[in-house]
């Protein structure tokens, strides 16, 4: 059992990726949380929350489908190495300016702005690499269950950790440890046995562009998949921004009680990918995705209105690992369908719709918290997951056809 939920580290590259993005994602959270906390702490707005990540996305909306073209023509090592760097400089800068205590509004959202910027190039590349850092592609699934497995304990571990750092050191030193982590990330990218050369195109950068979106938009499992995930990303994923109130105002406490309420989230989402990690086939996933998108939207409605911490901590973590088990199956399945060619496009598209999605999400989560309240917004917005899961349902049977046809195509065992 254990042998097969771990198989993919038996790569040497993949081993090295996996130490670099467990420490990082640790690191991320720590920022996320941190960040969170400082902008509420200082504005007491839920919208200029909503706007803070807004921006820390808004690059991925922006940029991410053509970030994709990048991923397929560019050195993959080099340019990880790139936006890691530029990723760390934000960190640094970020320490600096709370550390001095020197921060405005305008800073939070500049340094979220230049974060997001650097996450959609950075993402594409990543997704794109696994083929390459996992030759047997028989363990390529596993490989990406094991990433989204140390993404989401980092949800568990970073946000504890960075409730306790904020309560009895400051914010700071939360974004001192993640400028850290990507040190070490860099340490691991430089240390690949990188022999893959870049896919040469003779077509332009439109061209490719093109290419790649008329695949994702005419072949309806990738459509479809994509569709939900943008649906999810603006309904779902927004009740992490606005956690910092359920901690403050309704449940009255500090950065402890946010670090509780976002590792609730995170023990989901862990258990989640641990039993995606011990799948065996790909087989099956479609209905997993269904099921997983219903579960996360009544949880969010059971959530919205309760007063109880621990249920709220339980509700939380069906929302979480309903979330993220849409996102990672949805990963594996477009991994597993997609040509090696149109791998980078195919995975800025998915950046788009899960990652690029989300700031919308947020920011009109906050201006519609602003107005009818935090609880009212997440009922709304799990009325409408709900709508978009049976949309979904009712779809499911062609769909299994279309991933059974692309399955046999690349020679697939399902």
């Amino acid at each position: 059992m254990v042998t097969r939920l771990f198989r993919a580290l038996r790569h040497r590259n993949y081993r090295l990726f996996f130490i670099g993005q467990s420490l990082s994602n640790i690191g991320t959270w720590l920022q996320q949380v941190a960040m969170g906390w400082l902008t509420y702490r200082v504005t007491g707005s839920a919208f200029i929350l909503g706007l803070v990540a807004f921006c820390t996305n808004f690059g991925i909306l922006v940029l991410s489908p053509f970030a994709g073209v990048l991923a397929d023509r560019v050195h993959r090592q080099r340019a990880l190495m790139a936006t890691q760097a530029l990723m760390l400089g934000q960190a640094v800068a970020l320490t600096l300016i709370v550390a001095l205590g020197r921060v405005e509004v305008w800073h939070l959202v500049v340094l979220a702005l230049w974060l997001g910027v650097a996450w959609a190039f950075d993402v594409p590349l990543r997704q794109s690499m696994y083929v390459h850092l996992v030759p047997d592609r028989a363990d390529l699934p596993n490989a990406i269950a094991l990433n989204a497995l140390i993404v989401n304990a980092a949800r568990v571990i970073g946000p504890a950790i960075a409730g306790v750092l904020i309560a009895a050191a400051g914010e700071a030193w939360c974004f001192a440890l993640n400028a850290v982590s990507f040190l070490v990330v860099m340490a691991a990218v430089a240390k690949l046995d990188w022999r893959h050369e870049t896919t040469q195109s003779h077509s332009g950068w439109w061209a490719s562009w093109v290419e790649g979106a008329r695949y994702t938009l005419g072949f309806e499992p990738v459509r479809t998949l994509l569709i939900l995930l943008a649906v999810l990303a603006w309904t779902i994923a927004p009740y992490s921004a606005l956690m910092p109130i359920y901690a403050k105002d309704v449940y009255g406490g500090g950065p402890s009680t946010l670090g509780l309420l976002l590792s609730s989230a995170g023990v989901g989402a862990l258990a989640c990918m641990l039993y995606l990690a011990a799948r065996s086939s790909v087989r099956g996933l479609g209905r997993v995705i269904g099921v997983a998108a219903v579960v996360c939207a009544l949880a969010l409605a059971g959530f919205a209105y309760l007063r109880v911490l621990p249920l709220g901590m339980a509700l939380l973590a069906l929302v979480g690992g309903g979330l993220i088990m849409c996102a990672a199956s949805a990963n594996v399945i477009l991994q597993t369908i997609t040509d090696d060619r149109l791998r980078g496009r195919v995975a800025g598209f998915y950046t788009l719709a899960f990652l690029g999605v989300s700031p919308l999400g947020n920011l009109a989560a906050g201006a519609l918290a602003r107005h009818i309240g935090a609880p009212a917004t997440f009922v709304a917005n799990a009325a409408l997951c709900t709508v978009a899961a049976v949309w979904y349902w009712r779809a499911l049977p062609r769909l299994r056809k279309g991933m059974e046809a692309a399955y046999e195509r690349l020679g697939v065992e399902t």
